[in-house]
């Protein structure tokens, strides 16, 4: 990642014409989905286009209606679909207490409660039913473990170690499965 890639935000990604007049559909990732117009210009993930938002209003859950002076007409809006939206991190507001951005866990090193390396955060999902974190490079596994990102599973994050600590339990580690995987 580059130092600009790691000073930017993925506030949500375009689902979408909305519309005949060049409304955008919008599936946001902000904590209220009508700050997707918030935080000054978004721009694509190249860096290439930059869209000025003025929110409409909400759609079903998780997604917004918006308009832009960058898109005007229907077919713009729809050709931009899947086209994710980034905003410098300085314009986002810090977190509060025990709140994380997905980025700032995103490469962490994933210990155990006993202090044992066990890989790093490779994603953070939420696909509707609470946050998961996916943890990658788990010695003597093979392949990705997904943990619930609770205080019960994920109990101490350390911003400035660079560390989460992740109990074992969590994400199903122990001799069976690697017992399993070998024999399947």
């Amino acid at each position: 990642m580059t130092s600009s890639e790691e000073n930017r935000v993925c506030i949500g990604a375009f689902a979408g014409a909305h519309g005949v007049k060049g409304a955008a559909l919008i599936k946001t990732f902000t904590q209220s989905p009508e700050n997707i117009a918030a935080y000054g210009p978004a721009k694509t993930e190249d860096g290439a286009r930059s869209f000025t938002f003025r929110f409409i209003r909400t759609g079903k859950p998780g997604f917004v209606i918006v308009s832009a002076p960058e898109i005007s007409n229907r077919e713009d809006a729809q050709a931009l679909k899947g086209q994710r939206l980034y905003v410098g991190r300085g314009e986002l507001p810090p977190p509060d207490e025990d709140e994380f951005y997905h980025q700032d866990l995103i490469g962490l090193d994933a210990i155990d409660e006993n202090g044992e390396p066990i890989g790093f955060v490779k994603a953070v999902y939420n696909f509707g039913a609470g946050d998961l974190i996916e943890l990658d490079h788990i010695p003597g596994i093979k392949g990705v473990r997904v943990a619930p990102f609770t205080k019960a599973s994920v109990p101490k994050i350390d911003l400035a170690a660079g560390q989460v600590t992740v109990m074992r339990e969590a994400i199903s580690i122990d001799d069976t499965d690697d017992e399993q995987n070998s024999e399947n």
